[in-house]
């Protein structure tokens, strides 16, 4: 790992108003990794956590790898890291994540079988509720199945990568199989849904620092909502 993006300075804490993309892979999770953050765009607002079950015996180079896709700030998370939008964050090798209020916190993993992308998805959820939106891709197993249940019923928005594309399917299928998925994209097609959620959580004042809104704005929001996920056909 270069000190390049272990030490790039973070931005500073700011107030949570803005989505959590939970990105969950495994097994030809790489390519697309690489393929979703092509079609991000640099001003989307939003901020991205990427979790992959890698090699724990290894140091990840995979945010150097992920930098050659993107032109926004791809970073390796330290404990206590704060979230800014338009940032990416990458997940060490041999760790586990959780989210608390903005901030990232780290543990050691110490268990062989990883459920890490169930973990963060749960924290994710349980913590940012509308605000957290969850991706599986491409992999092995079942991990990100109960993650993108608990983010769904805390009222965030769940996404699996299409069959067609995976070069696994057993994690975006598991999850799909449940019926916890509001969209199935292609990797290169689901930046475009992201931006359309953020904009129905912008057009239902769901930024607003108003500690309350009006009764009606939650009914809004979940006929906006509805109407995404009619669109997707799911």
């Amino acid at each position: 790992m270069t000190e390049t993006n272990k030490n790039k300075s973070q931005p500073p804490a700011t107030v949570q108003n803005f989505p959590i993309v939970g990105i969950g892979a495994s097994a030809g999770g790489l390519d697309a990794f690489k393929l979703l953050l092509s079609a991000i765009s640099v001003n989307s607002g939003m901020a991205y956590v990427l979790v992959q079950h890698l090699d724990p015996t290894h140091e990840s180079i995979l945010p150097e790898i992920l930098q050659r896709s993107t032109t926004i700030p791809v970073l390796e998370i330290t404990d206590d890291i704060h979230l800014a939008p338009d940032h990416i964050y990458i997940i060490p090798s041999n760790k586990m994540l959780i989210s608390t209020d903005g901030i990232l916190k780290l543990s050691n993993r110490e268990k062989k079988i990883n459920y890490s992308v169930d973990v963060f998805f749960k924290s994710l959820g349980e913590v940012h509720k509308e605000l957290a939106i969850g991706v599986v891709l491409s992999g092995l197993g079942t991990d990100g199945t109960l993650g993108l249940q608990a983010i769904k019923e805390n009222g965030g928005i769940s996404i699996a990568q299409d069959a067609k594309s995976a070069a696994f399917d057993s994690m975006p299928q598991s999850a799909i199989n449940a019926g916890v998925v509001d969209f199935i994209l292609s990797p290169e097609d689901i930046p475009a849904q992201l931006l359309e959620i953020n904009a129905a959580y912008k057009d239902n004042h769901i930024f607003s620092d108003a500690e309350t809104l009006p009764k009606d704005d939650a009914a809004i929001f979940k006929q906006i909502l509805a109407l995404l996920r009619q669109r997707s056909g799911v």
